[in-house]
């Protein structure tokens, strides 16, 4: 029968030969996961030329042409083509537009904010009341608003 001291040392030995097959193994997938997202990176970057190139000679050849041509098949310069148009990002919202409320600096919103628990308010002066010439003006210049039914 093995001792206490034999039992731990065999058991140290089986978990050292299995954390060097585990440390190698994950080395080994972190090295080929990064060898692949270099080469899918490599790819899209081609893929992408290749729709702008495609993009550019539309109006002198068309797909099926180019197919004849080069035998690559016309659903793959196809798929270039439109992943091309499709991937480009949302344009942002023009800052400077908007409705004349959020431009006009002397409009006042709606309803005053509250403040937050703990901190006094900092306006000193009471809201003004609007006029009825400033509804005019103000009516004048925004566009006309209709109403909806809901249902």
């Amino acid at each position: 029968m093995a001792t206490t001291e034999e039992i731990q040392r065999r058991v140290e030995q089986a978990d050292t030969a299995r954390s060097a097959q585990r440390s190698a193994a994950a080395a080994q997938v972190g090295e080929l996961a990064a060898r692949r997202a270099a080469i899918a990176e490599q790819l899209a970057d081609i893929e992408r030329e290749l729709g702008d190139v495609l993009a550019a000679a539309q109006d002198v050849i068309d797909i099926d042409e180019l197919a004849r041509f080069t035998d690559v098949p016309a659903p793959d310069l196809t798929r270039w083509l439109t992943a091309r148009t499709t991937t480009r990002t949302k344009r942002k919202r023009p800052t400077g537009g908007g409705s004349a409320a959020k431009s006009d600096p002397s409009r006042r919103p709606a309803a005053a904010r509250t403040p937050a628990t703990g901190q006094t308010s900092t306006r000193s002066e009471p809201a003004v009341a609007r006029t009825d010439a400033a509804d005019a003006a103000d009516a004048a210049d925004a566009p006309a608003r209709v109403a909806a039914e809901v249902a």
